[in-house]
């Protein structure tokens, strides 16, 4: 039986659209000149990566749902959906998606799906809703989830309210909680940081609801200094279909540039900044000079005599020139 959980994505339409107002307005009477704060065309972009993605998960969601109802049907396992066990299952989500998001930042394919929500180098609540029209490389990482008998329902649930949550996060208008809540949960400030794109930052706090993962796992990082948003290489369109896809194009150029099928599979699987190693030059040994052996047909060049001026070999072709004579002593200086 189909579990019946409510749509909370639907439900908290309202909401988004309520806060980003709020939050627009406050920076139209509050201007902040350290915070990144809103450009239209960014926010267009981000509006309609939102949209898209809305219609592509729909077709995502066929193949996958069929995979996680044949799992679910062939495991004996069933978890029942009653409020403790929902909270559980919410637990479990969050602890698979640490490990989703940590994937799709350190595996380039998968980062190639990720990197539209970091494209931008605002930071604001329409940045929440830019999200990936690829996102078919996610399912995988939740098929444990399905195996022990989490009903895909179920799983769906768990995964859009850890989508709503997430929505709060991406503002600068929030400064830091109280403690406790900054050592448990994914704040504004945590997040802010994993959207920075200074190297202290680079690839941190990937918790979803819940900042624990990153303590336990070592990818957490707080918020010391400024942080400057985008990418290392940052895009310049605002096309929807090239902030969806640049990074798969990237991927393609550099496969087609390779030198070798390793080259081939480090661009594809490896991180995004991986380069492959250089070739070492060849380096004579230590105290012996290069030996180059004769040319067949050259003459010979006997070894000069110890206190002899060595003479060049003639290259071939070349008339030998015999040593001009030695200049005469100049004559000494008449002194005064």
């Amino acid at each position: 039986m189909e579990p019946n959980l409510p749509d909370v994505v639907l439900w908290s339409i309202p909401a988004f659209v309520l806060l980003t107002v709020i939050e627009m307005v406050s920076y139209r009477f509050h201007p902040d000149e350290d915070a990144a704060g809103y450009e239209t065309k960014d926010a267009a972009t981000s509006l309609t990566m939102g949209l898209g993605s809305l219609g592509f998960d729909l077709l995502w969601k066929i193949p996958i749902l069929a995979i996680y109802m044949g799992v679910y049907e062939l495991t004996p396992l069933r978890v029942p959906v009653v409020w403790w066990t929902v909270l559980l299952m919410l637990l479990a989500q969050d602890f698979f998606y640490y490990w989703s998001h940590r994937g799709h930042h350190v595996i380039r394919i998968l980062w190639a799906c990720h990197v539209v929500h970091h494209s931008s180098r605002k930071f604001n609540l329409t940045t929440a809703l830019r999200q990936p029209w690829t996102s078919a490389t996610v399912w995988p990482f939740y098929l444990p989830l399905i195996a022990c008998g989490v009903h895909p329902a179920a799983l769906a649930f768990c995964q859009s309210a850890n989508l709503v949550y997430q929505f709060w996060v991406h503002t600068e208008r929030v400064g830091k909680l109280p403690r406790p809540f900054e050592y448990v949960l994914n704040t504004p400030s945590h997040h802010r940081v994993h959207h920075a794109s200074q190297g202290s930052y680079l690839d941190r706090n990937y918790g979803g609801i819940l900042i624990i993962w990153d303590r336990m796992f070592g990818s957490f990082a707080a918020e010391t200094e400024r942080p400057v948003y985008g990418l290392t290489k940052n895009i310049s369109t605002h096309n929807p279909l090239r902030v969806a896809t640049h990074e798969y194009a990237a991927i393609a150029r550099d496969v087609r540039a390779a030198g070798s099928w390793s080259e081939r599979a480090g661009r594809v699987f490896r991180g995004p900044g991986w380069q492959p190693a250089p070739k070492p030059a060849a380096v004579p040994v230590s105290g012996e000079a290069p030996a180059f052996a004769p040319v067949r047909g050259d003459v010979p060049v006997p070894a000069p005599v110890r206190g002899d001026v060595p003479v060049p070999a003639p290259v071939r072709g070349e008339v030998p020139v015999p040593a001009a004579a030695p200049a005469p002593a100049p004559a000494p200086e008449p002194t005064r």
